[in-house]
Formats: C-alpha cells, sequence, structure tokens
C-alpha cells in the first residue's frame, strides 16, 4: 500500500518540497507519495482531520498555518513550542505530534557550508518567525551572543524576552537599525530573516543598500534565508566585499532532510535531495 505524505500551504504550488521527498523516496525504493496540498486557513481544522482519516503519515506546514498548527496537534515538542512554529507533523494513527525542523535545518547547513558555529557571534536582521526559528536553532548549535536587529526594537524586544528560556547558552541582545554599526564591527555571523529580499525589484535593492556592511569583518559570514532568488541583494552585496556567503536554500534541504527521517525512520538519501533541489549536490 502506498504511504502518503504531503505539505499544507495557502499558497503550496511554489513548493520545491515533493520535488525532493519524491526523489527521496524514488532513491531508497519506498513505495511513497508527497502530495501538496492547498490549506486556505479557515480550512486548515478541516484538512488535518482529513488526513488523518485518510491516513496520510506525514506533513510539512507552510506559511501561513506554522503557527496555527500547533494549536490543533495532540503533542508539541519543547523545542517547536519555544519557536512557536510546526513545520513538520508526524501522524501515528489518528495521533498527531508537531516538531520544527527549521532551526536545526538552519544550524545543519550553516556547519556543511563549513560554518563555525561553536562561540560564535550572531546578528539577526528580522524579528519573525523566521529569525525565531533561526535564534534557537543557532544557539542550541553554540552561538555564543545572537543579536536581533528590527526596525520597530520593540518586535526585537519582544522576540528576545520570549526566546530567553529557550536559548539558556546564548547571550541575547536587541536593538533597531541605527546599532547596526556598532554591533557588525563585532559580528562572525549576519543572518538576514526577513521577506525583505524576496524578488529582485528596487524594494530589495533599497533594503540591501540600508545594511551597513562595510562595517562586518574581512572573515564574517553572510546569509540570507531568502531563496528565491537564491542571490539576494544582500548577498551580492556582501559577495562584492569578499565575504562568504551562504543562500537560504541549505536550510530547505536539511530542513527536508530532517523532516524526512521523522517521516520514515530512515536515514535520509540527502545527495539526492539536494540534486531534486539545486540540479546538483551543494
Amino acid at each position: 500500500m502506498t504511504r502518503v505524505f504531503g505539505i499544507f500551504g495557502w499558497p503550496v504550488a511554489h513548493s520545491r518540497s515533493p520535488r525532493m521527498h519524491n526523489r527521496a523516496f524514488a532513491e531508497l525504493g519506498l513505495d511513497a507519495l508527497y502530495v501538496p496540498y492547498a490549506v486556505p486557513p479557515e480550512r486548515l481544522p478541516q484538512a488535518l482531520e482529513a488526513a488523518r482519516a485518510l491516513g496520510v503519515e506525514g506533513l510539512n506546514i507552510t506559511l501561513p498555518h506554522k503557527e496555527a498548527i500547533a494549536e490543533l496537534l495532540d503533542e508539541v515538542t519543547p523545542g517547536a513550542r519555544a519557536i512557536g512554529a510546526v513545520n513538520t507533523v508526524v501522524l501515528q494513527g489518528r495521533r498527531a505530534v508537531g516538531h520544527n525542523t527549521d532551526a536545526t535545518g538552519l544550524a545543519r547547513s550553516l556547519v556543511e557550508a563549513g560554518v563555525q558555529l561553536q562561540g560564535n557571534r550572531v546578528t539577526m536582521i528580522g524579528a519573525g518567525g523566521a529569525a525565531r526559528a533561526a535564534a534557537v536553532g543557532l544557539s542550541e548549535a553554540g552561538a555564543a551572543r545572537v543579536y536581533v536587529a528590527a526596525r520597530r526594537p520593540d518586535q526585537a524586544a519582544a522576540l528576545v524576552a520570549q526566546l530567553s528560556a529557550a536559548c539558556p547558552g546564548s547571550e541575547l541582545a536587541h536593538g533597531g537599525f541605527e546599532d547596526l554599526p556598532a554591533e557588525f564591527e563585532g559580528t562572525d555571523l549576519l543572518i538576514q530573516a526577513t521577506s525583505a529580499t524576496l524578488g529582485e525589484g528596487q524594494g530589495a535593492t533599497a533594503f540591501a543598500q540600508t545594511l551597513p556592511l562595510e562595517h562586518l569583518g574581512e572573515a564574517a559570514v553572510v546569509c540570507d534565508l531568502v531563496y528565491k532568488p537564491r542571490r539576494t541583494s544582500v548577498l551580492a552585496r556582501a559577495e562584492a566585499r569578499g565575504l562568504r556567503t551562504v543562500d537560504g536554500l541549505g536550510m530547505l534541504l536539511y530542513q527536508g532532510v530532517l523532516a524526512f527521517e521523522l517521516f520514515t525512520g530512515a536515514p535520509a538519501p540527502t545527495e539526492a535531495m539536494a540534486a531534486a533541489l539545486f540540479g546538483e549536490a551543494p
């Protein structure tokens, strides 16, 4: 009997997860299928109930459902609860358990790219869900300090207050964009965690120009969690300065790898999944 997995989102047609997971199933010879489900927000409870009834074994959750899905589940792992978002649901019979693989996926993508995380000093641009997951993942990976900067400093302050219990091993700090020049001088890793660099329009370019990248040290690494375009305006500026950069597709790959292993209990064929995602191994 074919095992069924999928992804809930609205919209969801753009998702690269089906190609990644279906390639992994084929690589391992599993009789399984991964399906994209377009789920309007008001239909989320019914969609989850339908998945239970139909015997779907696992779901990835993307925007705008990552927060709302948590209230519909039987259990949410402590890590996902701390982040405040679920991106992976494992269904065992009618029991649904929520996980978050974004945080660990980001850390793993950076490690695979050769970035040192233990003891490093991170500056995070943004105070939304992506920033929350990134902060928890990097803290768990050993970051010494995580500084959250947002255009509205009160949002950064709220995020830091909420994450204090989830990041006991890291110093957490916050501020506004006006503080970035001084903060960048001590930054080892810059994470761009807003949607401002989506697309290639003037807005994305203007946003990149607001970041004082000239204050980063020569050894600093710049990562943008946006992956469309893969080379964002922020990464282009960083590369022009000769800085090392990491794009957002690595996080997408490794959160998928971790989700696959939760779904199947089998080691993920990472190279095959990367080939489906990138066209070649990263």
